[in-house]
């Protein structure tokens, strides 16, 4: 738990209600390492949770009416429970109503909060800052309010906020790995069976994050577009294929190049994308098991590409530090990170190499666009977690 996240949330938090917290969330974002859009696809994915992250003090109100402080905006909405339906604006407060939506379905809420938020991770830069509020939302009122929950079903309870109230028909990528992060280790996802495992990584490696300062909005970008290609080349192979289909992950790359010719050209682009970045999860996990962190790499460049010419959710800033990136020996593997469409490319290099390896990228960035590129050494994290503050009494 970032402690002076939290200390500076606690203080805000007294300053603005006039009492203190009763508990304390974090959450983490994540960075997404090889596996891009695979998760809707019921596929796999190796990410890590990172050591920024989002924090929430609560405390519980004497009505039903709710206060939702935002530090980072320096914004605030009033409300009733129980929560019903999204707002209008300010849309970061829907990633907070439909948790606590979801929270309510099943009794109802006893009494309304007051609650406080703040965090570290840049907006915007594809390192999953609304994962990491709804997260931090669900386990600080979670405890509040006494409702035992596991971490998985968190998980999908954030995602269904996620459709519903902020209109993102995000997978569970984000979730899992903010709720499922551990030190020096990649979280490593089976979307079908949900099965979770971490893969060690040791000291050795860490990760830049170069952030593009190209802003994208996922609901405003195409994501739900490709969603439904994806959903669509499914149902194709489903009509072709001698065997059950119910998502991409059934598919082998012998069967797309056998009947891609039947396709519509954007949906077999798309799907070539999940098919062969599945493939490329499950040799990656087994080049790391190996200590083959160049091997590594190199898929992480061939995830990039297939981005830039299959799944189109790259943008030429992301493709040129990824370019650059290959140039430098420091760096074993890049790509983009996330939804794409703007945000930040992953970078995988040696701790000793940090400093040096930014600032190239950096002076690279600002003689190319003109303007600086922001990046940070990334190291994989614990995740989320809550706790009762010390006054509380029960």
């Amino acid at each position: 738990m970032n402690t002076k996240l939290i200390n500076r949330i606690q203080q805000r938090h007294v300053k603005r209600f006039g009492i203190p917290a009763s508990f304390v969330s974090y959450a983490p974002g994540r960075v997404e390492i090889l596996g891009n859009h695979t998760d809707y696809n019921e596929g796999f994915v190796l990410s890590s949770a990172i050591q920024l992250g989002i924090g929430m003090a609560v405390s519980p109100s004497q009505t039903m009416q709710s206060t939702l402080h935002a530090l980072d905006v320096d914004q605030e909405v009033d409300f009733s429970l129980p929560v019903q339906n999204p707002l209008p604006a300010p849309m970061w407060a829907n990633y907070v109503l439909g948790v606590v939506n979801k929270l309510g379905a099943g009794k109802p809420l006893p009494h309304g909060f007051l609650a406080t938020f703040a965090g570290d991770i840049p907006i915007a830069s594809g390192l999953s800052s609304s994962a990491a509020v709804e997260v931090a939302t669900a386990l600080a009122f979670s405890m509040m309010y006494g409702i035992t929950v596991q971490k998985l079903e968190i998980a999908k309870i954030c995602q269904t906020a996620e459709h519903e109230f902020a209109g993102t028909r995000c997978g569970l990528l984000d979730q899992i790995s903010s709720l499922f992060g551990k030190d020096h280790a990649l979280v490593f996802s089976d979307f079908r069976s949900l099965e979770i495992n971490t893969v060690s990584l040791g000291t050795d490696v860490c990760f830049l994050v170069a952030d593009t300062g190209v802003m994208h909005n996922l609901v405003d970008s195409e994501y739900n577009e490709r969603r439904m290609h994806c959903e669509q080349a499914a149902d194709f192979f489903a009509s072709v294929l001698d065997h059950p289909v119910t998502a991409l992950r059934d598919v082998s790359l012998d069967e797309w190049k056998r009947f891609a010719g039947q396709m519509d050209p954007v949906d077999a682009r798309r799907s070539a994308h999940i098919i062969e970045e599945n493939h490329r999860v499950l040799e990656g996990r087994k080049r790391l098991s190996e200590g083959d962190f160049k091997g590594f790499g190199e898929l992480m460049f061939q995830s990039h590409h297939s981005s830039q010419v299959n799944f189109e959710n790259s943008c030429r800033e992301l493709d040129v530090i990824v370019e650059q990136a290959r140039e430098l020996p420091s760096v074993s593997g890049a790509r983009l990170s996330g939804g794409g469409f703007g945000g930040s490319v992953v970078m995988l290099i040696n701790p000793d190499d940090a400093v040096k390896t930014a600032r190239s990228v950096a002076d690279q960035y600002q003689a190319e666009f003109g303007k600086p590129c922001e990046i940070r050494v990334v190291t994989p994290s614990a995740g989320a977690e809550v706790h009762a503050c010390k006054n509380y009494k029960n």
